[in-house]
Protein backbone atom coordinates (compact mmCIF):
# COMPACT_ATOMS: atom_id res chain seq x y z
CA UNK A 1 0.00 0.00 0.00
CA UNK A 2 1.28 3.56 -0.84
CA UNK A 3 1.67 5.96 1.97
CA UNK A 4 0.49 9.08 -0.53
CA UNK A 5 -1.68 9.03 -3.77
CA UNK A 6 -2.40 11.66 -6.11
CA UNK A 7 -4.06 11.31 -9.00
CA UNK A 8 -4.77 13.82 -11.72
CA UNK A 9 -3.80 17.55 -9.44
CA UNK A 10 -4.64 20.70 -11.09
CA UNK A 11 -4.22 23.77 -10.73
CA UNK A 12 -5.20 27.13 -12.36
CA UNK A 13 -3.53 30.42 -11.70
CA UNK A 14 -4.50 33.60 -13.75
CA UNK A 15 -1.47 33.40 -15.41
CA UNK A 16 -0.59 29.60 -15.10
CA UNK A 17 -1.68 26.33 -15.08
CA UNK A 18 0.97 25.40 -12.62
CA UNK A 19 -0.45 21.62 -11.94
CA UNK A 20 -1.98 19.83 -14.97
CA UNK A 21 -3.53 16.24 -14.18
CA UNK A 22 -0.50 15.22 -11.85
CA UNK A 23 -0.03 11.70 -10.70
CA UNK A 24 2.36 11.15 -7.62
CA UNK A 25 2.90 7.63 -5.58
CA UNK A 26 4.67 7.36 -2.34
CA UNK A 27 5.90 4.19 -0.48
CA UNK A 28 5.94 3.83 3.18
CA UNK A 29 10.24 4.68 3.98
CA UNK A 30 10.56 5.94 0.64
CA UNK A 31 12.79 9.12 0.07
CA UNK A 32 11.12 10.38 -3.40
CA UNK A 33 12.83 12.84 -4.92
CA UNK A 34 10.12 15.39 -7.35
CA UNK A 35 12.81 17.28 -9.90
CA UNK A 36 11.82 20.14 -11.65
CA UNK A 37 13.23 23.21 -12.97
CA UNK A 38 12.07 27.20 -11.71
CA UNK A 39 8.80 27.22 -11.96
CA UNK A 40 7.69 23.62 -12.89
CA UNK A 41 5.13 23.44 -10.30
CA UNK A 42 6.85 22.01 -7.88
CA UNK A 43 6.03 23.96 -4.67
CA UNK A 44 2.06 23.96 -5.24
CA UNK A 45 2.35 20.59 -5.88
CA UNK A 46 3.75 20.23 -2.18
CA UNK A 47 1.82 22.92 -0.91
CA UNK A 48 -1.61 21.03 -2.21
CA UNK A 49 -0.38 17.92 -0.45
CA UNK A 50 0.28 20.28 2.76
CA UNK A 51 -3.17 21.63 2.54
CA UNK A 52 -1.84 25.10 2.10
CA UNK A 53 -3.52 25.28 -1.56
CA UNK A 54 -7.00 23.35 -2.63
CA UNK A 55 -6.61 21.84 -6.06
CA UNK A 56 -9.20 22.75 -8.73
CA UNK A 57 -9.57 18.89 -9.48
CA UNK A 58 -7.65 15.41 -9.07
CA UNK A 59 -8.01 13.09 -5.98
CA UNK A 60 -5.56 12.60 -2.55
CA UNK A 61 -5.19 8.83 -1.01
CA UNK A 62 -3.66 8.54 2.50
CA UNK A 63 -2.67 5.09 3.04
CA UNK A 64 -5.11 4.32 0.76
CA UNK A 65 -8.58 6.44 1.64
CA UNK A 66 -9.16 9.07 0.05
CA UNK A 67 -9.16 12.15 1.83
CA UNK A 68 -9.41 16.35 1.49
CA UNK A 69 -6.47 18.00 3.07
CA UNK A 70 -8.27 21.37 3.86
CA UNK A 71 -5.76 23.21 5.86
CA UNK A 72 -2.17 22.59 6.92
CA UNK A 73 -3.70 21.91 10.82
CA UNK A 74 -5.20 18.87 8.69
CA UNK A 75 -2.36 17.82 7.19
CA UNK A 76 -0.17 17.67 10.15
CA UNK A 77 -3.11 15.93 11.84
CA UNK A 78 -2.56 12.93 9.35
CA UNK A 79 0.94 13.04 9.77
CA UNK A 80 2.03 15.27 7.43
CA UNK A 81 4.85 18.03 7.75
CA UNK A 82 6.30 20.30 5.65
CA UNK A 83 9.52 22.65 5.92
CA UNK A 84 9.10 25.29 3.25
CA UNK A 85 11.53 26.85 0.64
CA UNK A 86 10.30 30.34 1.48
CA UNK A 87 10.43 30.45 5.23
CA UNK A 88 7.12 30.42 7.35
CA UNK A 89 8.10 31.79 10.49
CA UNK A 90 7.51 35.02 12.75
CA UNK A 91 10.10 37.53 12.88
CA UNK A 92 9.60 38.47 16.42
CA UNK A 93 9.25 35.52 17.62
CA UNK A 94 11.84 33.18 19.61
CA UNK A 95 12.96 30.12 17.59
CA UNK A 96 10.77 27.94 20.60
CA UNK A 97 7.84 30.32 20.25
CA UNK A 98 7.66 29.49 16.60
CA UNK A 99 7.96 25.69 16.87
CA UNK A 100 5.60 25.54 19.76
CA UNK A 101 2.72 27.18 17.41
CA UNK A 102 3.11 23.86 15.43
CA UNK A 103 2.54 21.60 18.18
CA UNK A 104 0.50 20.24 20.33
CA UNK A 105 -0.28 23.08 22.91
CA UNK A 106 -0.84 21.00 25.84
CA UNK A 107 2.78 21.58 25.87
CA UNK A 108 4.67 24.05 27.80
CA UNK A 109 6.94 25.88 26.13
CA UNK A 110 9.59 24.86 28.75
CA UNK A 111 9.05 21.35 27.28
CA UNK A 112 9.29 22.73 23.60
CA UNK A 113 12.83 23.78 24.07
CA UNK A 114 13.71 20.94 25.66
CA UNK A 115 12.90 18.82 23.07
CA UNK A 116 14.07 21.15 20.22
CA UNK A 117 17.86 20.81 22.39
CA UNK A 118 17.53 17.18 21.70
CA UNK A 119 16.46 17.14 18.36
CA UNK A 120 19.13 19.61 16.80
CA UNK A 121 22.05 17.38 19.30
CA UNK A 122 20.80 14.54 18.04
CA UNK A 123 20.74 15.22 14.40
CA UNK A 124 23.67 17.81 14.64
CA UNK A 125 21.65 20.67 13.90
CA UNK A 126 23.02 23.89 15.48
CA UNK A 127 19.66 26.47 16.83
CA UNK A 128 19.28 28.14 19.74
CA UNK A 129 15.52 28.22 21.00
CA UNK A 130 15.78 31.41 22.52
CA UNK A 131 16.83 33.61 19.64
CA UNK A 132 14.37 35.80 17.83
CA UNK A 133 14.05 34.76 14.37
CA UNK A 134 14.51 38.45 13.19
CA UNK A 135 17.88 37.60 14.31
CA UNK A 136 19.01 34.24 12.62
CA UNK A 137 20.57 34.63 9.47
CA UNK A 138 18.47 32.15 6.55
CA UNK A 139 20.85 29.31 6.97
CA UNK A 140 19.93 29.27 10.72
CA UNK A 141 16.06 30.10 10.37
CA UNK A 142 16.65 26.56 8.06
CA UNK A 143 17.82 24.74 10.45
CA UNK A 144 14.46 26.26 12.51
CA UNK A 145 12.21 25.02 10.17
CA UNK A 146 13.85 21.40 9.96
CA UNK A 147 13.78 21.02 13.61
CA UNK A 148 9.60 22.05 13.77
CA UNK A 149 8.81 19.35 11.71
CA UNK A 150 11.25 16.78 12.92
CA UNK A 151 9.55 17.70 16.17
CA UNK A 152 5.82 16.44 14.74
CA UNK A 153 7.10 12.58 14.60
CA UNK A 154 5.96 12.98 10.46
CA UNK A 155 4.81 9.72 8.64
CA UNK A 156 5.41 12.00 6.01
CA UNK A 157 8.14 15.15 5.63
CA UNK A 158 8.20 17.71 2.44
CA UNK A 159 11.60 19.00 2.21
CA UNK A 160 11.31 22.18 -0.86
CA UNK A 161 15.07 23.12 -1.13
CA UNK A 162 16.61 22.08 2.17
CA UNK A 163 19.92 22.47 1.70
CA UNK A 164 19.87 25.48 -0.20
CA UNK A 165 21.77 27.74 2.14
CA UNK A 166 23.31 24.54 4.48
CA UNK A 167 26.82 23.99 4.72
CA UNK A 168 28.39 20.54 3.25
CA UNK A 169 28.81 19.47 6.75
CA UNK A 170 25.71 20.27 7.72
CA UNK A 171 23.97 18.58 4.16
CA UNK A 172 25.47 15.14 5.10
CA UNK A 173 23.94 15.27 9.19
CA UNK A 174 20.46 16.15 7.45
CA UNK A 175 21.01 12.96 5.02
CA UNK A 176 22.33 11.07 7.73
CA UNK A 177 19.39 12.31 10.01
CA UNK A 178 16.54 11.48 6.69
CA UNK A 179 17.67 8.36 6.01
CA UNK A 180 17.61 7.17 9.65
CA UNK A 181 13.92 8.39 9.04
CA UNK A 182 13.41 6.60 6.00
CA UNK A 183 14.69 3.49 7.81
CA UNK A 184 11.77 4.09 10.67
CA UNK A 185 9.02 4.19 7.58
CA UNK A 186 8.84 8.09 7.38
CA UNK A 187 7.92 8.35 3.40
CA UNK A 188 9.74 12.11 2.38
CA UNK A 189 9.11 14.07 -0.53
CA UNK A 190 12.46 15.88 -1.61
CA UNK A 191 12.52 18.83 -3.70
CA UNK A 192 16.10 19.79 -4.86
CA UNK A 193 17.91 21.43 -7.48
CA UNK A 194 21.01 19.59 -6.92
CA UNK A 195 21.70 16.53 -9.25
CA UNK A 196 24.14 15.18 -6.74
CA UNK A 197 22.21 15.30 -4.12
CA UNK A 198 19.19 13.48 -5.35
CA UNK A 199 21.67 10.79 -6.61
CA UNK A 200 23.19 10.01 -3.57
CA UNK A 201 20.08 10.13 -1.46
CA UNK A 202 16.75 9.58 -3.18
CA UNK A 203 15.52 6.18 -4.36
CA UNK A 204 12.65 7.56 -6.72
CA UNK A 205 12.22 10.45 -8.77
CA UNK A 206 9.21 12.18 -10.30
CA UNK A 207 10.00 14.62 -13.00
CA UNK A 208 7.73 17.82 -13.75
CA UNK A 209 7.84 20.71 -16.75
CA UNK A 210 5.55 22.64 -16.88
CA UNK A 211 3.11 21.47 -14.45
CA UNK A 212 2.92 17.99 -16.29
CA UNK A 213 4.85 14.60 -15.22
CA UNK A 214 7.40 13.99 -17.80
CA UNK A 215 8.96 11.18 -16.07
CA UNK A 216 9.98 8.77 -12.98
CA UNK A 217 13.22 7.27 -12.80
CA UNK A 218 15.76 5.66 -10.34
CA UNK A 219 18.25 8.56 -9.72
CA UNK A 220 20.66 6.15 -8.93
CA UNK A 221 21.10 4.96 -12.20
CA UNK A 222 21.20 8.51 -13.45
CA UNK A 223 23.79 10.61 -14.65
CA UNK A 224 23.90 14.39 -13.72
CA UNK A 225 23.31 15.17 -17.97
CA UNK A 226 20.74 12.52 -17.63
CA UNK A 227 18.78 14.24 -15.27
CA UNK A 228 19.04 17.77 -16.41
CA UNK A 229 18.18 16.76 -19.74
CA UNK A 230 14.88 15.39 -18.13
CA UNK A 231 14.32 18.57 -16.25
CA UNK A 232 15.17 21.37 -18.62
CA UNK A 233 15.85 19.74 -22.11
CA UNK A 234 19.01 19.87 -22.15
CA UNK A 235 22.52 20.03 -20.49
CA UNK A 236 23.31 23.42 -18.63
CA UNK A 237 26.03 25.24 -20.27
CA UNK A 238 30.00 24.76 -19.36
CA UNK A 239 31.20 28.10 -17.83
CA UNK A 240 34.16 29.80 -19.23
CA UNK A 241 36.42 30.64 -16.36
CA UNK A 242 39.59 31.73 -17.64
CA UNK A 243 42.21 33.07 -15.60
CA UNK A 244 43.15 36.85 -16.50
CA UNK A 245 44.93 39.60 -14.69
CA UNK A 246 43.04 41.68 -12.02
CA UNK A 247 43.04 45.92 -12.24
CA UNK A 248 43.21 48.20 -9.54
CA UNK A 249 41.55 48.10 -6.11
CA UNK A 250 37.74 48.69 -5.87
CA UNK A 251 36.95 47.81 -2.56
CA UNK A 252 39.03 48.03 0.05
CA UNK A 253 38.33 47.04 3.87
CA UNK A 254 40.62 47.54 6.63
CA UNK A 255 40.28 47.49 10.72
CA UNK A 256 36.72 46.56 10.42
CA UNK A 257 35.31 46.39 13.95
CA UNK A 258 31.73 46.29 15.10
CA UNK A 259 29.79 45.80 18.04
CA UNK A 260 27.02 43.81 17.20
CA UNK A 261 23.48 45.62 16.92
CA UNK A 262 21.75 42.79 19.08
CA UNK A 263 22.63 40.21 21.46
CA UNK A 264 21.94 37.34 19.30
CA UNK A 265 24.51 38.97 16.32
CA UNK A 266 28.01 38.24 15.86
CA UNK A 267 30.75 40.86 16.22
CA UNK A 268 32.63 41.79 13.91
CA UNK A 269 36.49 41.71 14.69
CA UNK A 270 39.36 43.56 12.30
CA UNK A 271 37.79 41.96 9.09
CA UNK A 272 40.68 43.27 6.36
CA UNK A 273 40.58 42.12 2.51
CA UNK A 274 39.99 43.81 -0.66
CA UNK A 275 38.76 43.30 -4.06
CA UNK A 276 40.21 44.37 -7.96
CA UNK A 277 38.29 45.08 -10.83
CA UNK A 278 37.72 42.03 -13.28
CA UNK A 279 38.31 39.29 -10.24
CA UNK A 280 35.69 37.45 -8.14
CA UNK A 281 36.35 36.97 -4.45
CA UNK A 282 34.08 34.60 -2.73
CA UNK A 283 33.35 34.34 1.22
CA UNK A 284 32.76 30.95 2.41
CA UNK A 285 31.47 30.32 5.96
CA UNK A 286 28.83 28.45 8.34
CA UNK A 287 25.84 30.39 8.62
CA UNK A 288 26.15 32.65 11.66
CA UNK A 289 29.44 33.54 11.64
CA UNK A 290 28.93 37.40 10.70
CA UNK A 291 27.80 37.14 7.04
CA UNK A 292 24.50 39.19 7.66
CA UNK A 293 26.51 41.50 9.73
CA UNK A 294 29.23 42.34 7.13
CA UNK A 295 27.02 42.23 4.15
CA UNK A 296 24.95 45.46 6.27
CA UNK A 297 28.23 47.41 6.65
CA UNK A 298 28.99 46.85 2.85
CA UNK A 299 25.85 47.37 1.44
CA UNK A 300 25.30 50.48 3.59
CA UNK A 301 22.28 49.21 5.50
CA UNK A 302 24.73 49.93 8.94
CA UNK A 303 26.51 52.88 8.62
CA UNK A 304 28.19 52.74 12.27
CA UNK A 305 31.77 51.61 10.25
CA UNK A 306 34.60 53.38 11.87
CA UNK A 307 35.70 56.22 9.09
CA UNK A 308 38.29 54.72 6.40
CA UNK A 309 37.35 50.67 7.55
CA UNK A 310 35.37 51.31 3.90
CA UNK A 311 37.03 52.51 0.72
CA UNK A 312 35.63 52.32 -2.66
CA UNK A 313 38.03 53.44 -5.54
CA UNK A 314 40.31 54.74 -2.39
CA UNK A 315 37.13 56.80 -1.39
CA UNK A 316 36.39 56.48 2.36
CA UNK A 317 32.62 55.16 1.98
CA UNK A 318 32.12 53.46 5.53
CA UNK A 319 29.43 55.99 6.61
CA UNK A 320 27.46 56.31 3.50
CA UNK A 321 24.22 55.48 3.26
CA UNK A 322 23.19 52.56 0.65
CA UNK A 323 21.34 54.58 -1.97
CA UNK A 324 24.62 57.09 -1.73
CA UNK A 325 26.89 54.14 -2.30
CA UNK A 326 24.86 53.04 -5.57
CA UNK A 327 25.10 56.21 -6.93
CA UNK A 328 28.98 55.40 -6.32
CA UNK A 329 28.96 51.90 -8.25
CA UNK A 330 28.11 49.48 -5.65
CA UNK A 331 25.59 47.11 -6.26
CA UNK A 332 23.97 44.76 -3.34
CA UNK A 333 22.03 41.43 -3.74
CA UNK A 334 20.92 40.40 -0.18
CA UNK A 335 20.28 36.56 0.47
CA UNK A 336 16.42 37.16 1.22
CA UNK A 337 14.56 37.45 -2.00
CA UNK A 338 11.22 38.38 -0.70
CA UNK A 339 10.89 41.05 2.03
CA UNK A 340 14.36 42.57 1.52
CA UNK A 341 15.34 41.92 -2.15
CA UNK A 342 11.94 42.81 -3.44
CA UNK A 343 8.65 43.78 -2.20
CA UNK A 344 5.81 41.05 -2.48
CA UNK A 345 3.09 42.42 -3.24
CA UNK A 346 4.35 44.76 -6.02
CA UNK A 347 4.68 44.44 -9.74
CA UNK A 348 7.78 43.89 -11.11
CA UNK A 349 8.36 46.88 -12.67
CA UNK A 350 7.67 48.27 -9.57
CA UNK A 351 10.08 46.19 -7.58
CA UNK A 352 12.96 47.50 -10.14
CA UNK A 353 12.79 51.37 -8.83
CA UNK A 354 13.86 49.92 -5.29
CA UNK A 355 17.34 49.94 -6.81
CA UNK A 356 17.13 51.39 -10.13
CA UNK A 357 16.03 55.04 -10.67
CA UNK A 358 17.67 56.37 -13.86
CA UNK A 359 14.30 56.21 -15.41
CA UNK A 360 12.90 58.91 -12.88
CA UNK A 361 12.99 62.45 -13.76
CA UNK A 362 14.95 65.08 -11.90
CA UNK A 363 11.47 66.52 -10.50
CA UNK A 364 10.92 62.94 -9.21
CA UNK A 365 8.27 61.69 -12.05
CA UNK A 366 8.33 57.88 -13.24
CA UNK A 367 7.67 57.51 -16.31
CA UNK A 368 6.00 54.33 -16.32
CA UNK A 369 6.57 52.77 -20.20
CA UNK A 370 9.94 53.18 -19.22
CA UNK A 371 10.20 51.62 -16.44
CA UNK A 372 7.98 48.69 -17.82
CA UNK A 373 10.73 48.41 -20.51
CA UNK A 374 13.54 48.57 -18.10
CA UNK A 375 11.31 45.32 -16.20
CA UNK A 376 11.31 43.43 -19.79
CA UNK A 377 14.34 43.90 -20.48
CA UNK A 378 15.45 42.11 -17.12
CA UNK A 379 12.89 39.72 -17.82
CA UNK A 380 13.71 38.79 -21.91
CA UNK A 381 17.87 38.70 -20.67
CA UNK A 382 17.64 36.72 -17.84
CA UNK A 383 15.24 34.32 -18.72
CA UNK A 384 12.51 34.97 -15.84
CA UNK A 385 8.95 33.23 -16.31
CA UNK A 386 6.63 35.27 -15.16
CA UNK A 387 3.25 36.74 -16.64
CA UNK A 388 5.29 39.83 -17.64
CA UNK A 389 6.57 43.58 -16.31
CA UNK A 390 3.31 43.72 -13.92
CA UNK A 391 3.18 40.43 -12.52
CA UNK A 392 3.61 40.51 -8.64
CA UNK A 393 6.86 39.60 -7.43
CA UNK A 394 5.64 36.81 -4.68
CA UNK A 395 3.45 35.44 -8.16
CA UNK A 396 6.97 34.16 -8.57
CA UNK A 397 8.50 30.87 -8.22
CA UNK A 398 11.95 31.47 -6.32
CA UNK A 399 14.31 30.66 -8.55
CA UNK A 400 12.62 32.74 -10.97
CA UNK A 401 12.57 35.74 -8.33
CA UNK A 402 15.96 35.43 -7.90
CA UNK A 403 16.91 35.23 -11.32
CA UNK A 404 14.52 38.72 -11.83
CA UNK A 405 16.92 40.21 -8.79
CA UNK A 406 20.24 39.20 -9.76
CA UNK A 407 19.78 40.63 -13.25
CA UNK A 408 18.14 43.89 -11.76
CA UNK A 409 21.36 44.39 -10.43
CA UNK A 410 23.84 42.99 -13.43
CA UNK A 411 21.72 45.05 -15.85
CA UNK A 412 22.97 48.02 -13.79
CA UNK A 413 26.22 47.65 -14.78
CA UNK A 414 27.97 48.22 -11.31
CA UNK A 415 31.63 49.05 -10.87
CA UNK A 416 31.52 46.56 -7.60
CA UNK A 417 28.64 43.80 -6.80
CA UNK A 418 28.15 42.16 -3.82
CA UNK A 419 25.74 39.22 -3.71
CA UNK A 420 25.12 37.15 -0.85
CA UNK A 421 23.84 33.39 -1.91
CA UNK A 422 23.28 33.80 -5.88
CA UNK A 423 21.61 30.69 -6.66
CA UNK A 424 19.95 29.69 -3.59
CA UNK A 425 16.94 27.36 -4.36
CA UNK A 426 17.40 27.92 -8.44
CA UNK A 427 17.80 24.97 -11.00
CA UNK A 428 20.96 23.89 -12.58
CA UNK A 429 20.23 25.62 -15.90
CA UNK A 430 19.12 29.02 -14.01
CA UNK A 431 22.05 28.66 -11.56
CA UNK A 432 24.46 28.42 -15.28
CA UNK A 433 22.84 31.13 -16.23
CA UNK A 434 23.49 33.32 -13.39
CA UNK A 435 27.14 32.12 -12.53
CA UNK A 436 27.63 32.66 -16.65
CA UNK A 437 26.25 36.49 -16.23
CA UNK A 438 28.54 37.02 -13.00
CA UNK A 439 31.29 35.96 -14.91
CA UNK A 440 31.27 38.28 -18.35
CA UNK A 441 30.73 41.62 -15.50
CA UNK A 442 33.91 40.06 -14.38
CA UNK A 443 35.36 39.61 -17.64
CA UNK A 444 33.72 43.53 -18.31
CA UNK A 445 36.13 44.56 -15.27
CA UNK A 446 33.47 44.55 -12.50
CA UNK A 447 34.48 43.90 -8.85
CA UNK A 448 32.78 40.77 -7.13
CA UNK A 449 32.28 40.03 -3.72
CA UNK A 450 30.07 36.41 -3.74
CA UNK A 451 29.24 35.03 -0.12
CA UNK A 452 27.91 31.24 -0.80
CA UNK A 453 27.20 28.67 1.83
CA UNK A 454 27.54 26.33 -1.79
CA UNK A 455 30.98 25.26 -1.81
CA UNK A 456 30.89 24.15 -5.19
CA UNK A 457 29.41 27.34 -6.36
CA UNK A 458 32.58 29.37 -4.92
CA UNK A 459 35.09 26.71 -6.30
CA UNK A 460 33.83 27.02 -9.52
CA UNK A 461 33.24 30.98 -10.16
CA UNK A 462 35.73 32.12 -7.60
CA UNK A 463 39.35 33.75 -8.55
CA UNK A 464 39.89 33.97 -5.11
CA UNK A 465 38.26 32.80 -1.27
CA UNK A 466 38.49 33.97 2.12
CA UNK A 467 36.53 32.34 4.67
CA UNK A 468 34.87 34.23 7.62
CA UNK A 469 34.38 32.14 11.22
CA UNK A 470 33.33 34.14 14.47
CA UNK A 471 33.20 37.73 13.23
CA UNK A 472 36.80 37.34 11.71
CA UNK A 473 37.89 36.84 8.18
CA UNK A 474 40.75 34.43 6.71
CA UNK A 475 43.76 35.17 4.83
CA UNK A 476 42.63 35.47 0.99
CA UNK A 477 43.64 31.87 -1.06
CA UNK A 478 44.08 31.14 -4.90
CA UNK A 479 41.33 29.23 -5.55
CA UNK A 480 43.42 27.36 -8.07
CA UNK A 481 45.74 26.96 -5.06
CA UNK A 482 42.43 26.00 -2.49
CA UNK A 483 41.22 22.55 -1.59
CA UNK A 484 37.95 21.90 -0.10
CA UNK A 485 39.40 20.46 3.11
CA UNK A 486 41.77 23.13 3.98
CA UNK A 487 38.32 25.60 3.41
CA UNK A 488 36.03 23.41 5.69
CA UNK A 489 38.84 23.29 8.50
CA UNK A 490 39.13 27.21 7.67
CA UNK A 491 35.52 27.63 8.23
CA UNK A 492 35.44 26.67 12.16
CA UNK A 493 38.16 29.01 12.46
CA UNK A 494 41.68 27.40 12.18
CA UNK A 495 43.84 29.37 10.39
CA UNK A 496 47.16 30.49 10.97
CA UNK A 497 47.15 34.48 12.10
CA UNK A 498 47.01 37.16 9.27
CA UNK A 499 50.26 38.86 8.79
CA UNK A 500 48.95 41.04 6.37
CA UNK A 501 46.04 42.53 4.98
CA UNK A 502 44.63 40.14 2.18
Amino acid sequence: MYRLELDGITKQYPAVRANDGVALRVKPGEIHAVLGENGAGKSTLMKVIYGAVQPDAGTIRWNGQPVAVKSPAEARALGISMVYQHFSLFDTLTAAENVWLGLDKAMKLPEVIRRINEVAHTYGLDVDPLRPVHTLSVGERQRVEIVRALLTDPKLLILDEPTSVLTPQAVDKLFVTLRQLAERGTSILYISHKLDEIRALCHHCTVLRGGRVTGEVDPTQESNASLSRLMIGAEPPQLQHGTRPAGEVVLAVQGLSLAREDQFGMDLSDIAFEVRAGEIVGIAGVSGNGQQELMAALSGEDTRSPRNSIRLFARDIAQHSARRRRHEGLHFVPEERLGRGAVPTLSLAQNTLLTRTEAVTGSGWIPTAQVTTLAGRIIERFKVKAGGPAAVAKSLSGGNLQKFIVGREIDANPKLLIVSQPTWGVDVGAAALIRGELLKLRDAGCALLIVSEELDELFEISDRLIVIAQGRVSPSVPVAQATVEQIGEWMSGLWAPREAAC
